[in-house]
């Protein structure tokens, strides 16, 4: 048996837009989930250098989150409100 993938994808590939660009995976990871979450489908694409440090050199480690056109200014918007690690909302911070 095969299981069934759940996850949207978007449509067509020749209909898709740049939503944003990181610099490593799990930067690009965290913004496709958060757009998931709202409903909104995205492919990252790019490529990690092969070393125990991601580096930036030349656009090496860039990522591009794409979306659907239609999908586009939504998706930019979820993003810039997108709330940062250290942000003042959310848990008590140690003293």
């Amino acid at each position: 048996m095969s299981e069934r993938d759940d996850r949207r994808t978007p449509d067509d590939s020749a209909d898709l837009a740049e939503a944003a660009r990181v610099y490593g995976p799990f930067e690009a990871d965290l913004i496709k989930n958060f757009l998931e979450s709202y409903g909104i489908a995205s492919i990252v694409r790019g490529q990690s250098p092969p070393f125990v440090y991601p580096l930036t050199v030349d656009g090496m480690a860039e990522f591009k989150i794409l979306v659907q056109q239609t999908d586009l200014e939504r998706a930019r918007e979820l993003i810039s409100a997108m709330p940062a690690p250290d942000d003042e909302e959310g848990p008590e911070k140690p003293v």
